[in-house]
């Protein structure tokens, strides 16, 4: 089995993650990406990389077709998780932006992950390095204009409070379709497949928009104390109920993006 036991653990960086608060009640984010594996059609000798892996269940799908996969995710906390849950595959705390493996995986499988990236350029670069002549990299990722009603409101309600927004503690890279094909082609990846979609995404519970702000948006409030933070979001639910919520449950703006390119 391919393995990263050798490489070194990622740190220096503030892990925002809760993995139980993913497991119960963003479990979604692997789920929709089991038809993105059909899309991978792993093969059973290939040697496959799960980048931003989280706590391990799409690798664990992999794993059912292909044993010789392995997965890396910036959060540690979410790697052991994973470790716990499938402790049959080995995952590794890396950054994509320092990882390379030279020519080592046939495939690169990601989802829900290259919009957390805001340096694209540099993660394709490496992800290009680390795939065999010929292997591909297929992902899901949020494209532009991505949860942007939910966003949008956060941000007014930063500002209400009168605090001065900063756009550097905004956490995601959401491009366009053109704007992530043309960065791949020019790492020399020839894109096969690209796909950009709305996907309304139901929140589990009547608290799920306030979990999900909690599980996802923590950089956005890293400068506030806590009362502050949840005043922020519950006048964010209050003003989005009659937009996102029907009655019944709660539906995040999702807009994705799906690529495979071949290198």
């Amino acid at each position: 089995m391919y393995s990263l036991e050798n490489l070194n653990n990622y740190e220096g960086h503030k892990d925002y993650w809760n993995p139980d608060l993913y497991d119960k009640k963003h479990s979604f984010v692997s789920e929709y990406g089991n038809n993105l594996i059909e899309l991978l059609k792993p093969q059973n000798d290939e040697n496959i990389l799960d980048l931003g892996c989280g706590t391990g269940d799409l690798a664990h799908q992999i794993y059912q077709q292909c044993p010789n996969v392995v997965g890396i995710d910036k959060s540690n906390q979410m790697v052991n998780q994973a470790n716990e849950k499938y402790p049959y595959i080995s995952f590794s705390t890396q950054d994509i932006i320092d990882f390379s493996y030279s020519e080592s995986f046939d495939a690169i499988f990601s989802n829900a992950t290259m919009h957390w990236i805001k340096q694209p350029k540099k993660a394709l670069e490496n992800i290009y390095k680390s795939l065999k002549p010929g292997g591909r990299f297929v992902a899901e990722f949020g494209g532009k204009h991505n949860v942007q009603t939910i966003t949008d409101e956060v941000i007014h309600q930063i500002q209400e409070e009168n605090i001065n927004y900063d756009s550097k503690h905004f956490p995601w890279y959401f491009p366009s379709i053109g704007e992530y094909t043309t960065l791949m082609e020019r790492m020399g990846f020839t894109v096969t497949f690209a796909e950009y979609f709305d996907r309304p995404t139901p929140l589990i519970g009547e608290e799920g928009l306030n979990n999900w702000i909690q599980m996802f948006s923590n950089e956005i409030f890293e400068s506030l104390n806590e009362n502050t933070k949840q005043n922020i979001i519950k006048n964010t639910e209050n003003n989005l109920k009659s937009v996102l919520h029907d009655g019944e449950t709660w539906r995040a703006d999702y807009k994705r993006i799906r690529v495979v390119g071949i290198k």
